[in-house]
């Protein structure tokens, strides 16, 4: 008997001690280490002035009920050290200045896209994480950085499913959060520093939000975790986009039945030009600005209530408070219209050879320019470029995003919408459906368009916004179009250099290797490190500490389509193979397509 009470403690220990390994991995997640740059070379893009606004305008996204002050008091889980400091977030690829300094629009001195908002009626400031912070780049080389404004991030941003690898921004957030409120040291120096010479009054109060919010996160970390809900790992500078505003919007907040498998991670993409395009997203899902800018906001965490305090649907103009912010989020919008494309720097990256980009502008007009320069239409005082839109059985890249926009069906019953009310809202389905809307079984793509309209309309109402004033912040007046098309856009290239990995899953590391036949692409390789290889238009993909593996052999990763090589076109062959120095001439031009520097080039 002693024996199998020695054996059952042995066991116990083994147990404990592996449970405490489990926790301690997953309170610190195995991150790159962060070396600051020599220097961070701002581009001619826009305005200083415009930089800021874009970096700092809240958009009402509140991340679970974080207050921006408690985010900035947080310490991380086995030592004093600030969560936020900004070296620390830098980790996570959140983007940084070492000469930054706290100021009037950034007092807790955070990373790019980190802001704060109250609410009408509150004295609380949320943290709020702006567009900015996903669609804002940087490059590194040989110890400089070159900050491309509106291109994409690589930050790891939205998981908070607990996993051993870690890397995760969310995952790592929640174990301070729960560190902090289990430890009662901790809770009592963030107390203080939150409350300061409140504390008297307000630590239990505090103690109550806090936990509140907490519970969110949790809530939402197991509810993904033992769903199995994001089974493609997103790493680095990607997240499904639609799976998870879906799961959120029509999950969390409607009925678990309307959870589904989000296996169809994008790419952040870059954003200038964006708001000449005649549609936008990756599948070319959506049209107005406004209904845009709406959605993100609501993917990132802005509030939305669909039923009242005792679980009826709310009905008529009750429909749907929010954290939006309309004259906010159009500000952004009119700050990107000045947006340009970045311009090669030269002094950074190397000359250009201007003779071989000359015959890459050949190579371009015979190879590429059918897809990527669209034609130009004059629309209510605006050009827009009319996007080319590629099947999926012709691009041949990954499915699952097309796919599951178009394919995947909730039900959106419990909200009790009457067809009436939809046919009056500022939504145009195209093709235009002609039988009645089911609620019981509606796309991602239409069931967010209603929601968006439903909370465009309360929050203009709210705002006191008129209707002449609304059709201008709504963007040339356009209608919240739908489109549900298995397929991706095929958008302009300037600027596209300073844009890696490509595809719209970020599968390809290089433009080298889009030119190139899938044969000759990484089937995996690192992704996370910002160190830029000028040569071959992408990012260095070799192993190193904290680095994320992509396995292009796994569904929502594949790498195939796009290619130049021998043989019938479709199923993604989309041209001939190009020659190994066909592929750097076309590279070369690349660098300055679109670009003053483009005119410098000599006459074929």
């Amino acid at each position: 008997m002693r024996l199998f009470y020695r054996v059952l403690s042995g066991i116990a220990l083994i147990l404990a001690l592996g449970l405490c390994i489990v926790i301690y991995y997953i309170a610190n997640p195995r991150l790159p280490f962060y070396t600051a740059p020599q220097h961070v070379h701002y581009q001619d893009q826009w305005s200083e002035a415009d930089r800021q606004i874009y970096y700092y305008t809240p958009q009402g996204t509140q991340v679970k009920g974080l207050h921006y002050d408690w985010f900035s008091a947080l310490e991380l889980p086995f030592s004093t050290q600030r969560f936020a400091a900004p070296e620390y977030l830098a980790r996570f690829g959140f983007l940084v200045d070492p000469k930054q300094q706290p100021s009037v629009a950034n007092p807790a001195n955070l990373p790019v896209g980190f802001t704060r908002h109250q609410n009408p009626g509150s004295n609380v400031e949320y943290l709020d994480i702006t567009c900015a912070a996903c669609h804002t780049g940087e490059l590194r080389f040989k110890g400089q950085a070159l900050r491309i404004d509106g291109g994409p991030a690589h930050h790891v941003l939205p998981s908070s499913v607990p996993t051993l690898r870690g890397g995760s921004f969310g995952q790592a957030l929640v174990a301070s959060l729960a560190a902090t409120y289990y430890n009662p040291w901790k809770f009592e120096r963030f107390a203080r520093k939150v409350l300061g010479d409140n504390y008297e009054a307000e630590h239990k109060q505090l103690r109550k939000d806090f936990k509140t919010s907490l519970n969110t996160f949790l809530t939402v970390a197991w509810n993904d975790t033992h769903r199995g809900l994001y089974p493609t790992l997103e790493g680095p500078g990607r997240t499904d986009a639609f799976g998870r505003i879906a799961n959120a919007s029509f999950g969390d907040a409607i009925s678990p039945d309307n959870y589904r498998i989000a296996n169809a991670p994008v790419d952040y993409p870059h954003l200038w030009d964006i708001w000449t395009f005649d549609w936008v997203q990756w599948n070319g899902s959506a049209q107005q600005p406004m209904a845009r800018n709406i959605g993100e906001a609501l993917g990132v965490g802005a509030t939305l209530n669909f039923f009242d305090s005792h679980g009826q649907p709310l009905q008529g103009d009750e429909r749907y408070p929010s954290s939006v912010r309309v004259h906010d989020l159009n500000l952004i919008e009119e700050t990107l219209q000045k947006l340009k494309p970045p311009v090669w720097p030269e002094d950074l990256f190397g000359n250009i050879d201007r003779p071989l980009a000359a015959k890459g502008r050949a190579l371009f007009a015979e190879n590429c320019a059918a897809c990527h320069v669209p034609p130009v239409l004059e629309e209510k005082g605006r050009k827009v470029k009319q996007l080319r839109m590629l099947p999926i059985d012709v691009i041949g890249t990954d499915p699952n995003s097309a796919s599951n926009i178009a394919d995947n069906r909730y039900d959106l019953s419990a909200l009790q919408w009457d067809p009436a009310e939809l046919a009056a809202l500022n939504v145009e389905l195209l093709p235009k459906q002609e039988q009645p809307i089911d609620l019981h079984q509606l796309s991602v793509a239409k069931g967010l368009a209603y929601v968006t309209a439903f909370v465009e309309k309360r929050a203009y109402k709210d705002a006191t916004v008129g209707p002449e004033e609304q059709a201008r912040l709504n963007g040339f007046g356009l209608p919240i179009g739908v489109m549900e098309l298995r397929a991706y856009k095929a958008r302009p290239l300037d600027g596209v250099w300073a844009t890696p990995p490509y595809l719209h899953n970020g599968s390809v590391p290089t433009v080298y290797q889009l030119l190139s036949p899938q044969s000759e692409r990484d089937q995996r390789f690192y992704r996370g490190n910002v160190e830029y290889d000028p040569r071959h238009l992408g990012y260095r993909t070799q192993a190193f500490e904290g680095g994320f593996l992509l396995d292009t052999r796994i569904s929502g990763n594949h790498n195939s389509g796009h290619e130049f090589r021998a043989g019938p076109r479709g199923h993604g062959v989309i041209g001939r193979q190009l020659q190994p120095e066909e592929r750097w001439a076309l590279i070369e031009y690349l660098k300055v397509l679109g670009s003053p520097l483009e005119h410098q080039l000599p006459n074929p």
